[in-house]
């Protein structure tokens, strides 16, 4: 799969991180780790209103919002608690929701569902931690479709 396939801030990312070494993919992955957004205001006190991905070895929650415009189906907001202890979860996060966040849900349900595998981290990361991140994609397209489902 080319990068053609993905959204342009998606396809970026994975330019950068296919032009590294493995040990300069894990630097990255640190670097997305650090740049992931706290969660605001109005969701830290309600751990009700996110959803675990057990999926993930660490403790990773996420939840989506669906504001008004960016097409028919409106712009998607991704949002995530990840444990600063956890920095490959934080970093997986911390690239789809760089790549994906204020994308249309027509844009983020046709990403690839392999697409954590053009990271190019497979050999330097667990197949477990791999599966997190395939994980988490599912997860946020599976709330991005029913979320749509319900604006339809």
């Amino acid at each position: 799969m080319t990068t053609q396939a993905l959204p342009s801030a998606l396809a970026a990312i994975v330019d950068d991180f296919q032009a590294l070494s493995e040990p300069e993919r894990l630097q990255l992955l640190l670097e997305f780790s650090q740049g992931l957004p706290d969660l605001p205001e109005r969701l830290k006190d309600h751990p009700e209103l996110l959803e675990q991905v057990v999926e993930c070895q660490s403790p990773l929650f996420l939840t989506i919002e669906t504001e008004p415009g960016g097409g028919p189906s409106g712009t998607v907001r991704l949002y995530f608690k990840a444990p600063a202890e956890a920095p490959t979860t934080r970093g997986f996060a911390g690239v789809l929701h760089e790549g994906l966040d204020g994308l249309s849900a027509e844009d983020i349900l046709s990403v690839p569902d392999d697409m954590p595998e053009l990271l190019g981290l497979t050999r330097a990361i667990t197949p477990l931690r791999m599966r997190g991140m395939t994980a988490m994609l599912g997860r946020i397209k599976r709330k991005v479709a029913a979320s749509s489902a319900v604006r339809s």
